[in-house]
């Protein structure tokens, strides 16, 4: 077992002090050669206290060399480790990324990003059980874009997938805080509208959307148009839950596109 960082640090600091240590008496027996050159005892004496620091010099050399290589390999294995862990980061990061793309995946509209009718129906779900807890009102409008099948048969279905992300991008301007709106499928699109004050208020957004979706579709310099018919439903007049509200909301849209009169409000059908 690899001793730790500290303990190897250690043993560095205790052959600093040996070499010290052997310095000081290299410097006694130089002093004695130097100062009692006559004294044959006291050479030989110095002599062997000389042998002796040589033999504490290359311990502590050897030593020291097997303090470098711990530590050398002390520094391999923090570098080891942290390639280890820059490589789980990736791995990890990639995960994560991985996750949001699959959870995104599966609540979002592949070709325009809206939110899907999973989605929607879970904000719906939320907006229900807020609205009966705070007593507010909110609604649903059910949009289909009419003439579209002529889109795509005159012009191909890629001209038909631009004309939808188009239609996405103005439904998205439009939308405020908490509101949603999706792409149900093929060319509807649902559009959740919260604490809603009074049908005037959802008309005029009503209108706005249909106006909007009106207006004609740049597709490589051509003009592309296509219009919406909007049906509405409100809570609780026009519903209780999400089916219902669900409903009203589609028999409002195809009233709206009978009669080409604008938005229709469920709540005035039998008017």
């Amino acid at each position: 077992m690899r001793a730790p960082l500290s303990a190897t640090l250690g043993r560095s600091e205790q052959v600093r002090n040996k070499v010290e240590e052997a310095g000081v008496e290299l410097s006694t027996v130089n002093a004695t050669l130097k100062d009692e050159p006559s004294d044959l005892v006291a050479v030989e004496n110095a002599l062997t206290q000389s042998e002796g620091v040589e033999v504490k010099v290359h311990e502590a050399a050897a030593e020291l060399v097997a303090v470098n290589d711990a530590l050398a390999e002390e520094v391999d294995e923090r570098h080891r480790l942290e390639q280890q862990l820059s490589r789980s980061d990736a791995a990890l990061t990639q995960s994560r990324a991985s996750l949001r793309k699959a959870s995104d995946s599966a609540l979002h509209d592949g070709l325009t990003g809206l939110a899907n009718l999973t989605l929607f129906n879970d904000r719906l779900g939320i907006a229900l059980a807020q609205a009966e807890r705070h007593t507010w009102r909110f609604a649903v409008m059910f949009i289909d874009l009419d003439g579209f099948k002529g889109v795509n048969d005159t012009y191909g279905h890629d001209v038909g997938d631009r004309v939808l992300k188009t239609t996405a991008q103005r439904l998205k301007s439009m939308v405020r805080k908490g509101d949603t709106v999706s792409r149900r499928s093929g060319d509807e699109f649902l559009f959740l509208m919260l604490k809603v004050k009074d049908e005037a208020n959802v008309m005029a957004l009503a209108s706005r959307i249909a106006t909007e979706l009106g207006q004609a579709c740049d597709v490589d310099g051509q003009d592309v148009r296509v219009s919406a018919s909007v049906g509405i439903a409100v809570y609780p007049e026009d519903g209780h839950s999400a089916a219902e509200l669900l409903r009203s909301a589609d028999l409002a849209m195809y009233a709206a596109k009978r009669d080409s009169m604008g938005p229709a409000l469920f709540s005035q059908l039998s008017e």
